[in-house]
């Protein structure tokens, strides 16, 4: 588990500390308190996963296609 902070992970970051968390989480290996503060980590990087997949589709979403399949501009997405 690392101290950065989990607003500053990229997805790519926070998807592999999270797939460290369950592995350490699925082991059992842990004492009590550290399994609570990883799971506690998980959480909030299961959910800073959540948002940016969908800052992601957001974005995705905005472009427009004309007729031909062709992208003819992007529509700003809210929040963005």
């Amino acid at each position: 588990m690392t101290d950065t902070s989990v607003s500053e992970l990229s997805f790519e970051q926070a998807m592999a500390e999270l797939e460290k968390v369950v592995g350490q989480l699925e082991r059992g290996d842990v004492a009590l308190e550290e399994s609570i503060a990883l799971y506690e980590r998980g959480a909030e990087l299961k959910k800073r996963c959540e948002a940016k997949l969908k800052e992601a589709e957001e974005k995705v979403a905005a472009i427009t296609l004309d007729g031909d399949g062709n992208a003819t501009g992007l529509k700003p997405a809210e929040g963005l």
